[in-house]
């Protein structure tokens, strides 16, 4: 049975239409690709479900359903903004944005950060050290093993990156955003 794992379940007293063995146990033969697809799969589920997860109670001004946000956004902005994704690293055109004025989000273009915060983390994301005042908000993020902290737009609950306690004074934090969530309005001249 090359390619194939064998497992024995001892099973008492069920009636299966399976062929068991004279001892009594039946054998359940699984597929290691349909494992590793059912694993997969379910990873990505409880992702999903967790995903835009936000503190309970927590209500915002702006709200569309599926389909609307997918006619609103790119296949990849709805990735990140509705599914909690992250963008590739060093991808962004807003990586090296220096201009003055502020980041909003592109799901409802509620102003989030202003460039004076925004510094290099040499992550591969642009980052701030503080958002605007009632710009986001935060949860906790355990999934893939780790415990994070998420961050979101306060107005449309879209999911914007996660925030560290590794960034620069004077709050030693790094809002580590997805550039393709944000849009950039330049500070008028």
């Amino acid at each position: 049975m090359s390619g194939e794992d064998v497992t024995k379940i001892s099973l008492a007293r069920i009636s299966l239409q399976n062929e068991a063995s004279p001892d009594g146990e039946i054998l359940i033969m699984l597929n290691r690709r349909l494992l590793l697809m059912t694993t997969v799969f379910g990873a990505l589920a409880v992702r999903a479900s967790l995903a835009g997860k936000t503190i309970a109670g927590e209500t915002f001004a702006v709200t569309h359903n599926d389909e609307e946000w997918h006619k609103l956004l790119t296949p990849d902005q709805f990735v990140i903004l509705r599914q909690a994704g992250t963008e590739n690293p060093f991808t962004s055109a807003l990586l090296h944005e220096e201009r003055k004025g502020n980041f909003a989000c592109v799901g409802c273009d509620q102003r989030l950060f202003s460039s004076a915060t925004k510094f290099d983390s040499g992550t591969g994301w642009p980052s701030f050290w503080a958002p605007l005042d009632h710009a986001v908000g935060m949860t906790n993020d355990t999934t893939f093993g780790m415990v994070r902290t998420a961050v979101h737009c306060s107005r449309c609950g879209g999911h914007l990156g996660h925030v560290f306690d590794d960034g620069p004074k004077p709050t030693g934090l790094r809002y580590c955003i997805n550039g393709l969530v944000m849009r950039f309005h330049p500070a008028a001249a």
